[in-house]
């Protein structure tokens, strides 16, 4: 996390969602370099899937931030939904 990342947010959208949106994909980030408590990583992911609205646009803005962080966010959030409740994320 020591470059800065261009991470996909929209115009449309209000401070309060950029700031939501935004602290989802320093999360996902975060899980790469240290474990991050699954219900973290799935509550962000739900409030993210709220301000995006579509699934396309979900998928776009997914794969954008993916590209340019070296990161997959689905695998993430799949190993999150797969771990037991109080678990720790920890992406390799």
């Amino acid at each position: 996390m020591e470059e800065e990342i261009q991470m996909p947010i929209s115009m449309d959208w209000n401070r309060e969602e950029i700031i939501d949106a935004i602290n989802f994909y320093e999360t996902i980030e975060k899980a790469y370099y240290k474990a991050v408590p699954r219900e973290d990583i799935l509550f962000l992911y739900q409030r993210f899937q709220s301000i995006v609205g579509s699934k396309s646009e979900e998928k776009q803005y997914l794969r954008e931030f993916d590209q340019a962080a070296g990161v997959s966010s689905w695998k993430t959030i799949q190993k999150a939904r797969q771990a037991k409740e109080g678990e720790k994320i920890k992406m390799t």
